[in-house]
């Protein structure tokens, strides 16, 4: 009962990111009401049977979720560019910024780090 409502609850903000944009794992399950539950984010993505936009979540630190010599990588890299999203040094640029930023310290605060 718990996986089906938390992978649900997962699918529906991966496919409520809007084009050109991203989330973090952690991001996503804060959203989907679970903080904390952000290495459950991908099991849940891998269990749809829908056609989610993947591309669009990354890890805390703004890099991609996949090793870099992977198919995964390039994929996700390509589309996330074809996107409009910035990548520097393997790391997304958020909009509005030139530096990456640390998106762990914007999703649980400075404090908690």
């Amino acid at each position: 009962m718990f996986q089906a409502k938390f992978d649900t609850a997962i699918w529906d903000v991966v496919s409520s990111i809007p084009y050109g944009q991203f989330m973090s794992y952690g991001q996503v399950a804060k959203a989907a009401g679970y903080p904390r539950h952000a290495r459950m984010v991908s099991r849940a993505m891998s269990r749809s049977d829908k056609k989610l936009p993947w591309h669009r979540v990354i890890k805390s630190d703004g890099t991609l979720a996949f090793p870099a010599d992977s198919d995964y990588y390039q994929q996700q890299k390509a589309s996330l560019m074809s996107e409009g999203v910035v990548l520097l040094n393997g790391k997304v640029i958020p909009p509005d910024n030139d530096e990456p930023e640390d998106l762990d310290a914007l999703i649980w605060g400075a404090d908690s780090l």
